[in-house]
């Protein structure tokens, strides 16, 4: 589950009164100097199976990483494990570990606990990798250790750049994943140098899609000038019959006849009906759009209705890089329709290790926010090596970052991760994708 939205509390600060002559008025905290690894998890409730799924991700960095072999320091991590679907939730597990004397912190897992238990975490300087994958909980100290819409842009945006992109566009949908993408978009055109893109959000009907996209391609115009007299009142082309069904489709098979039309224009001649009725007018092959790449965010029958919307506006993939969310990898077997579209996300081939490895010990693969928590516990294992007290803060941000199950990430000092995300580009017939650029965690933001 993929946690969205944000929470916002204000940061408590933190008092040092350790006796006579103190100085009066709030200070800054101390540095916490253990290297006992504090977990914050669902262990019963609802996600009670997510909750020991993770924590078996973490007991497992710590079988294999956990034993120090630098004189002076301990021989063994200790583990101390809270639950946050306790009395008290999150806000009283990361109390509860602060007492404990805990150094780090790994989880919560979900934005809404990471925001309860970031203030207690930070009053006693415990660095907090959660589990979330809402960047707004990302700040110093608390590290957002999933995988964000954030991210993925920003290297969709950085690769497209150096094909040559540079006017961007996002059609996506009213929810808290179109608004991740698109914010995400906005800060990565800013970082790397490019105009402000244009981003329109859909209500997620057929008609208000197709009208949108439209006016978002600027169709009118561009068909204008397609027609000899610069008239465009001719009769458009006839849109996709309207999809039926719940809109959460994502294993539903999208429309593959309408492949030909994202190639290129509608510019075959009007044909008459089987009946003897007069014949379709057609559209002209128009000009490209006003961008030049176009981000996406819809799944299921929201996609489909999208595909039919480019097909109308012959926004097409001759001219235009398309671009969507790593969702988009769970059913790329079914985007035929979008040949040639990318989407971020890790490569599949880094994680068969650490499967094999989770299987032999807990007898079943692992979940994919396993991947999380095993990270999160080897970056705990790693700074543990190398700093003799605690987890500073430039120990965690380091720039070589850390060798991470779907790849490696880095840990940047305002709460973001970036991850090593390959770009993958949709095959056509089926044949789902190919990884098209590796990953890699620099931004391509020079050059």
């Amino acid at each position: 589950m993929v946690v969205l939205g944000t929470v916002g509390l204000a940061m408590a600060g933190c008092a040092d009164q350790s006796g006579p002559g103190a100085a009066t008025g709030p200070q800054a905290p101390k540095a916490a100097t253990s290297h006992k690894i504090g977990v914050l998890l669902p262990l019963t409730g609802p996600n009670a199976a997510l909750g020991h799924e993770l924590l078996a991700g973490a007991q497992l960095a710590l079988a294999e990483n956990g034993t120090s072999t630098t004189p002076g320091q301990v021989s063994a991590l200790q583990m101390d494990v809270h639950d946050t679907a306790a009395v008290g939730g999150a806000s009283a597990a990361a109390t509860a570990a602060a007492e404990a004397g805990d150094g780090i912190i790994l989880g919560p897992l979900t934005a809404v606990d990471t925001a309860a238990a970031a203030p207690a975490a930070q009053s006693a300087s415990m660095p907090v990798l959660a589990f979330t994958s809402d960047v707004g909980q990302a700040r110093n100290g608390v590290w957002v250790m999933g995988i964000t819409p954030e991210d993925q842009v920003e290297r969709l945006v950085a690769t497209a750049r150096q094909e040559g992109r540079h006017r961007f566009a996002a059609f996506l949908p009213d929810n808290p994943l179109g608004h991740a993408l698109g914010n995400g978009l906005l800060a990565s055109c800013r970082d790397q140098g490019l105009m402000s893109p244009t981003i329109v959000y859909h209500t997620g009907s057929q008609a208000s899609i197709t009208q949108m996209m439209r006016e978002l391609s600027s169709y009118d115009t561009r068909r204008a000038e397609a027609q000899p007299d610069g008239n465009a009142s001719a009769p458009a082309s006839t849109p996709a019959a309207p999809a039926t069904g719940s809109a959460d489709t994502t294993d539903k098979t999208l429309p593959s006849d309408l492949a030909a039309a994202l190639k290129g224009g509608s510019d075959t001649p009007a044909t008459a009906s089987a009946d003897g009725a007069a014949p379709t007018p057609t559209v002209p092959k128009l000009a490209p759009p006003p961008f030049d790449a176009l981000l996406l965010g819809d799944t299921g029958l929201g996609l489909k209705n999208v595909i039919g919307a480019l097909a109308d506006s012959q926004v097409s993939s001759a001219n235009v890089r398309i671009m969507g969310p790593g969702l988009w990898a769970a059913f790329a077997t079914k985007l035929g329709a979008l040949k040639g579209a990318w989407y971020a996300a890790p490569d599949p081939s880094s994680r068969q290790s650490f499967a094999s490895r989770f299987m032999a010990r807990n007898h079943h693969m692992p979940r994919p926010l396993a991947d999380l928590s095993y990270d999160a516990a080897k970056v705990a294992t790693t700074v543990a090596r190398v700093a003799p007290n605690g987890y500073p803060a430039d120990v965690l941000t380091r720039s070589e970052g850390f060798a991470g199950v779907d790849g490696p990430f880095t840990l940047l000092p305002d709460g973001r991760t970036r991850r090593a995300l390959g770009v993958f580009e949709v095959l056509d017939n089926g044949g789902g994708a190919k990884l098209l650029v590796p990953g890699t965690t620099k931004s391509a933001v020079s050059g």
